[in-house]
Parts: structure tokens; sequence; C-alpha cells
């Protein structure tokens, strides 16, 4: 969790929202803090853990060294830096203990040089990244579970960790801190002992009372069980985000806008995107001739400078959910992953691993959209996007049409085996054109000579193209019309 010193896009999503649902009460009632008016429409809702994967292990027995483990991400506001402190202090009281941390980060150097600085090198090993299989066979092993999270110097914490959950499932008692959502999940002196984020001195004092306390370990290991099974059992904590869900539904459908029969959508790639200089004039020129274009952008680059015309176009763009939510969407249909990425393997002509992968995400959460706007042509502004409307040529039944930049990311033995699926193009490359039929043209608006640039550059400040003329402009949009009235393509399409 992290904040970013601006509540303004936190109180537009919660307005919009049908309801929120926060990870702790400590969430919710920050939110609700931040967002007055939407609070009635907040909800806590935990995370919860499917408890059959975590099958309960005997006890831990009483090693002679008791065993340590902490489990994260080695960044600043996991705590590893206080960790090492604590144990470096146990060692100076000369108890007799190991600590294992699982988990990789940026921090692993300057963590490995604490541990060699304080000559903990024999007690304290960072283990690296491990399967959840392992990490689960360590919190068998492990006589303490320790997790020192903190906050860092830019305001970011944990808020709810998973790996607390995984351990007390494991029957193993918790030392942590009672940060943000934590003391909602530990409870202390019951499951555990609960310190103040970066006491080290207290959290030290804490390992070692459960270090020399194997009773003590047992009895909060077993107590920790029991709440997860009694509190944090996914089937449990799923209700209310169903009822949520179905309360949602239940409610009359909002009236929608009405349609063309027939629309195009342009899919582009990432935007603003130096490869397509002048896409904002060509959407214009295309809504000057009345077409119904949507256009659809994959990935916002918020590190590129927007000039006078991007801020005016923005509001007519429609942008794809963020990365999380695309990897849910993918993660959520594994037969239809699994048969695009083997209808890859089968190509002659390959488009990259993590281009294609990418694109298959995009073209899963677009081809819903599309059925939704009722569009039947989707035309590619890139080589990139045309790996995706080639994968949602076969998910919708939609007909392609493209443009290729004129140095393309994607390989050419590829782009020309592409085109021979789409209906038609805009190509700067004059050999690739004469291989073509007529229904692709030479791209005027991508010529690169610098009269042709400067007077793009003014034509972007002025309002008015300058690059390219009113007649290309109508004879593309044309084209374009007659692809989307075409009959869609009978290529079969794959069912999620």
């Amino acid at each position: 969790m992290k904040d970013l010193g601006n509540d303004d896009l936190l109180r537009e999503i919660c307005a919009a929202a049908e309801f929120v649902a926060a990870e702790t009460d400590y969430s919710r009632e920050l939110l609700c803090q931040r967002c007055p008016d939407s609070a009635e429409k907040i909800y806590r809702v935990y995370n919860g853990i499917d408890i059959g994967r975590f099958p309960a292990p005997p006890s831990a027995t009483a090693n002679s060294a008791p065993r340590i483990l902490s489990v994260g991400r080695l960044v600043a506001f996991k705590g590893f830096e206080q960790l090492i402190d604590a144990c470096a202090e146990l060692a100076r009281r000369a108890l007799d203990f190991s600590c294992e941390i699982i988990g990789d980060g940026p921090l692993r150097e300057n963590l490995q040089a604490k541990i060699d600085k304080l000559d903990l090198s024999s007690r304290l090993t960072l283990l690296g990244s491990l399967s959840q299989a392992a990490v689960f066979e360590k919190l068998r092993a492990a006589d303490i579970f320790a997790l020192a999270s903190v906050t860092d110097q830019q305001g970011a914490s944990d808020v709810f960790p998973t790996v607390i959950i995984e351990a007390m499932s494991a029957v193993r008692p918790v030392v942590s801190t009672r940060l943000a959502g934590i003391p909602e999940l530990v409870a202390h002196e019951e499951t555990g002992l609960l310190v103040s984020p970066g006491d080290t001195s207290a959290f030290s004092e804490a390992l070692e009372q459960l270090i020399r306390d194997p009773e003590l370990r047992r009895r909060y290991g077993r107590a920790g069980r029991a709440r997860i099974e009694l509190h944090f059992r996914v089937e449990q904590t799923v209700r209310p985000l169903l009822q949520l869900l179905q309360k949602a539904t239940a409610a009359p459908p909002k009236p929608k806008a009405p349609v063309a029969v027939h629309q195009i959508a342009y899919l582009i790639d990432r935007w603003p995107d130096e490869d397509l200089p002048l896409i904002e004039r060509e959407l214009q020129e295309m809504q000057r001739r009345n077409l119904s274009i949507v256009p659809f952008v994959c990935e916002l680059n918020s590190a590129r400078h927007f000039t006078r015309s991007m801020e005016r176009m923005a509001p007519e763009l429609e942008f794809l959910p963020d990365t999380i939510v695309m990897e849910a969407e993918w993660r959520a249909n594994p037969a239809l992953a699994q048969k695009l990425e083997e209808e890859r393997a089968q190509q002659e002509h390959r488009a990259s691993s993590a281009i294609f992968l990418r694109q298959a995400r995009f073209a899963l959460v677009l081809h819903r959209l599309l059925v939704d706007r009722k569009v039947s042509h989707v035309h590619a502004t890139s080589s990139r996007a045309l790996v995706c409307a080639l994968i949602l040529q076969e998910l919708a039944g939609v007909t392609v049409s493209a443009t290729i930049e004129p140095r393309p990311e994607l390989p050419k033995n590829w782009i020309e085996s592409a085109l021979h699926r789409c209906q038609g193009g805009r190509l700067t490359d004059r050999k690739l054109l004469r291989k073509r039929g007529s229904s692709f043209v030479f791209d005027k608006a991508a010529c690169r000579s610098t009269p042709r640039k400067v007077a793009g550059l003014l034509g972007k400040k002025i309002g008015i193209d300058l690059t390219t003329g009113a007649s290309f402009w109508q004879e593309w949009s044309e084209l374009l019309v007659r692809w989307s009235t075409r009959e869609a393509t009978a290529n079969p399409k794959i069912n999620g």
C-alpha cells in the first residue's frame, strides 16, 4: 500500500463503482476517510485461504535450536533489516537459534552485507525465491514465523500479508507488528505476539519469549490454525463478496446508448507512441467523415509528454484495464490461453513469445468489449497491434486490416504471412506493397521526409493536417467502411 498524495482519483473510482471491497477494516476506514461521499458502499472483504491446500501438519518438535522463518520480497517495508538487527540482539544474549529468509528483491546484497557485518552468517541465511510447495515445507519445519513489517520512506507498507495466513495455517506462532491489517489477523498473546513497527528491541524480546518457551509456541500455533479455520477459510470470506455482486447484478440494467450496426475498432497498442505521430489527426479525419470508430488503447504511456491535441483526444479513447486485471482474466481462462499458445507454436512464422503473450492478454479482454460494442472490423495501427487483431479475428470473427509502421518490431516473414489474413491496409514498404492486392495502399501519412516532419509539427500546432491530403483520408475511410460492412470471415471461433 502506498499513499500517492492525491485522493482525487480514489474518489472518482469509488464514486463510479457499484461497491468497493476493501481488504481489511483498516483499509475500509482509511477509504471512508478519503472518500466520505462513498462510505456507504465501501465494505470489508477479507482475503481467505483454501484450507484444503494447507492440511494441518503435526505440531513442531522442540528443536534444541529453534528455527525462525520469514518470507517476503526483499524490500524495505518488509522489515528484514529490523529482523536482522533483532537476530543480532538474540545472538548477543547467547540464545541458540537459526533464521532463514525466503524471497528475493533489490535489497538482497545490502541485507547479506548486514548479515556478514554482524557476524550472523552461521545463524541467518537468505534462501532466495522458492516454490510455494518448498515454502510450505519450510513452514512445517520452522518453530516461529516472523515478519517485521514497517512503513518505508515512501509511505509504502504491507496491508494484510498472505504469508501470515499461511504460517498460521501451518500451526506456527507468529511474531509481527501492529501495522495496517495485521492485528486483524494475528491475535496478540493468543496466536502470536505483536510489537510496534520499527521497535527492534521489542521484536527481539518477543522472539526470545517464544524461543525459550516451546509450550507457548505450540499453544499459539494451535490457536492460529483454529483462527484461520474459523474466520479466514475462503468459503467464508467470499460470501460477502458474492452477496455484493448478487445485489449489484439484481439492479435493473442501465440503458445503453444506441450504437451503429457496424462499428470499427482502432487498435492502438500504446498511446502516446512516437511511432504513431499522427494517430490523433487520423481519428479526427475519420470522425469528420462520420465513421463509427471505437479507439481502444491497450496501454497508456504515462511517461510521454501530452500535446494539446493529445489532451483533446484522450477523453474519446477507451483504455483497457490495468495489467493486474488482464492477468486475472488470462489466468481465469487456462484452456483458451493454452489453445492460443499451441496455435502459435504450430505457425511457421511466429511473433516473439513476449509480444504474443502481451497481445493475447489484450485480446482476451477486448473480445468481450468488441461483442458489446457490435464491432465488425478491427484495424491494427501497428505490427504489434496486428498480433492482437489476428487473435481477435479467431475469437470474435471480425475482419482485420493493418497499418504497418516504417520500422516494424515484428519479423518481416511474420508480417508477410499475417497480411494474408487481412482485408487490406497501409504500407510504407513498396516491395511488400507490390506483393499485396489493390486493397493495400501506400501509407502517405507515415512518410518520414524532413519537410513532412516539419509540416506535421506545424499541423499539430494549428490543428490542421498539412502532411496528408483530404483525398487520401477519403480513400482510406471508404476502404474501412467497405471492410466493416463485409460479412465476417468464416474463421472458427475459439470457445473460452
